[in-house]
């Protein structure tokens, strides 16, 4: 009996989200109430707050269902005994890329952050962890292109703080165009074409070497992170 209590519990804390991510993406999430989504899934306001602590727990357990294992592979480009790390980062462009075109849950949960939610004071906590985590994802990824200078595989005079910020950028801004416009871009077939650019850019680029002109990035030493949008962390 307790067993079967435990799966009906976890069938509607499923359910639960199932719904949560269809109204969401429907009505967006600050016009989305409790209510509405008790009301879409068949269940009571109280087995919604027996799962879930608010809306914003409930959207955070929703995101960690499409998660990837893009810390795993974001560590292994840090990795020094890995002797391929450019590698290991074009992995992970290429997993996100092409796991977000092969997976409709993805592009819709994706689609809901970056369109259709309003980090309003009830969302706070979801901006500052996803901020956070987008932060978090720079540091690494600039780590992570330090190893592959380390091992010659870009040049010497990279700034790492600078490629790490246009990196982050290209994947989120290569996501968010493709959430609007997937007629236009095909995410699938030409990720590879894409990355090659980006990698071209960060061989070639003169704005992407040390003592480049112009201001220093908001991961510079001393200099305060200007206000950024949520994306993909």
């Amino acid at each position: 009996m307790a067993r079967r209590t435990k799966e009906e519990a976890q069938e509607t804390r499923c359910r639960i989200l199932d719904t949560a991510e269809h109204v969401f993406f429907e009505k967006g999430v600050s016009r989305t109430s409790l209510t509405d989504i008790a009301v879409a899934a068949g269940v009571t306001r109280g087995a919604i707050y027996w799962h879930f602590r608010n809306k914003s727990d409930l959207f955070e357990a929703m995101f960690a269902r499409i998660k990837m294992p893009f810390e795993e592979l974001i560590e292994a480009t840090i990795d020094l005994g890995e002797p391929d790390p450019l590698q290991r980062m074009r992995d992970v462009l290429m997993l996100v890329f092409e796991g977000t075109a092969s997976n409709p849950q993805r592009a819709r949960v994706l689609d809901i952050l970056y369109f259709k939610c309003e980090f309003t004071e009830d969302m706070g906590v979801v901006l500052s962890r996803h901020t956070d985590a987008m932060r978090d994802a720079r540091h690494k990824m600039a780590a992570g292109l330090r190893n592959a200078v380390a091992k010659g595989q870009l040049p010497h005079d990279l700034d790492a703080d600078r490629a790490a910020v246009m990196l982050h950028g290209f994947l989120n801004g290569m996501l968010a165009d493709w959430l609007l416009t997937p007629d236009q871009i095909d995410l699938a077939r030409k990720a590879s074409t894409y990355i090659d650019a980006l990698f071209d850019m960060l061989h070639h680029s003169p704005a992407l070497r040390l003592g480049a002109i112009g201001e220093p990035d908001a991961m510079s030493p001393g200099v305060p992170p200007r206000p950024s949008s949520p994306g993909l962390g």
